[in-house]
C-alpha cells in the first residue's frame, strides 16, 4: 500500500495550500488526501489544488466529506446533502481521485423520537444513491467507522451490515486504526471487510477519546491492526489523519515524527509498497 497524509493537517501553518502540499512531498508521503469542500472554493483554489499536487507528484487519492444530514429527518435537508455529496464526487473526478470518504452521521435524540430502523434505512437508500453516482464516474465511497456510540457505523458489525444492506459495488467502508481501538475493536474482526474495505487511516489515540495523533503518541497497538489490514489484500492507501499539534510552531515537526513513525511500522509488516 501506499502512505499517504490527510492535507487537513496544515491547517495549523497559517500557509497556503500549495505550502502544505509542497511540505507532503518533501517529508516523504507517496499519495495525500484531501480536505476541502466544493461548496466553499473558488475556482482558483480548487485549481491550485490539482495543479499543485501534479507538480509535486503526489496523487490525489481520496476527498474527505462530512455529511451528517444524509439521515436527517427533513426531506429538505437530506437534499441538500446529497446535492453536495454529488459536487463532491464531481470534484473527486475531476482531481482523478480514487475515493470518497464519507461520514453519515449519528441517530439524534439518543434513538427516542426518530426509530432507528427509520434513519438506517434513509442513509441505505441515499449511500445507495451517491454510489451509483459515484460508479457513473469510476469513483468509489469509504464510509468511515466512528467510534461514538451513536454514529450509524460504529464497528465492524453496524459497518458489515450497512454495506450488506446497500448492496452496491461502489460503497465499500473505510478502515481507521484508532477509532477500531477506541470502539473496542479487535484485529481478528477485519476478517469480516475482507473484500469490503478500500481505505485506511492511522493514527493514535489515549484510548479513551478521539486524538489523531503521530503514532506512538498513543496507546493503540499498531502491528496486529496494520498485520490484519495486510491480510485483506487492500490495494490503496493508508492516510494519516492529524489533528492539532500542540505546538502550532512545530507543525512540520509534527507531521514529520508521524511520518517517520508510520513508515517504520509500515515497514516492519512489509505493508508499504516500494518506492
Amino acid at each position: 500500500m501506499k502512505l499517504g497524509l490527510i492535507n487537513s493537517a496544515w491547517a495549523q501553518s497559517r500557509k497556503d495550500t500549495a505550502y502544505g502540499i509542497r511540505m507532503t512531498k518533501e517529508i516523504g508521503f507517496d499519495t495525500i488526501d484531501i480536505f476541502t469542500d466544493p461548496l466553499e472554493i473558488d475556482v482558483k483554489e480548487r485549481r491550485l489544488i490539482k495543479r499543485e499536487c501534479d507538480r509535486a507528484g503526489l496523487p490525489i487519492v481520496s476527498l474527505a466529506c462530512v455529511a451528517v444530514g444524509l439521515i436527517d429527518f427533513n426531506p429538505s435537508v437530506q437534499k441538500f446533502h446529497m446535492q453536495r455529496c454529488r459536487a463532491f464526487l464531481d470534484l473527486a473526478y475531476e482531481y482523478e481521485a480514487k475515493n470518497l470518504l464519507l461520514v453519515i452521521g449519528e441517530y439524534i435524540w439518543e434513538r427516542q423520537v426518530i426509530p432507528p430502523t427509520e434513519q438506517w434505512q434513509t442513509g441505505i437508500q441515499n449511500a445507495r444513491e451517491l454510489g451509483k453516482y459515484a460508479a457513473d464516474r469510476n469513483l468509489q465511497i469509504a464510509l468511515e467507522l466512528e467510534p461514538f456510540k451513536l454514529s450509524l457505523l460504529h464497528d465492524v458489525e453496524s459497518m458489515v451490515r450497512f454495506l450488506d444492506d446497500v448492496n452496491h459495488p461502489a460503497v465499500k467502508a473505510n478502515i481507521d486504526v484508532s477509532h477500531l481501538h477506541l470502539s473496542h475493536t479487535s484485529p481478528d474482526e477485519l476478517t469480516r471487510l475482507r473484500g469490503k474495505a478500500i481505505h485506511v487511516h492511522i493514527s493514535d489515540c489515549d484510548g479513551r477519546v478521539h486524538g489523531d495523533l503521530p503514532p506512538g503518541r498513543g496507546v493503540v497497538d499498531f502491528p496486529p491492526y496494520l498485520q490484519a489490514i495486510k491480510t485483506l489484500g487492500i490495494d490503496g492507501a493508508i492516510s494519516i489523519e492529524l489533528e492539532y499539534s500542540p505546538e502550532p510552531d512545530k507543525i512540520v515537526d509534527w507531521v514529520r515524527e508521524a511520518y517517520q513513525a508510520t513508515d517504520k511500522l509500515l515497514q516492519e509488516v512489509g505493508l508499504r509498497d516500494p518506492r
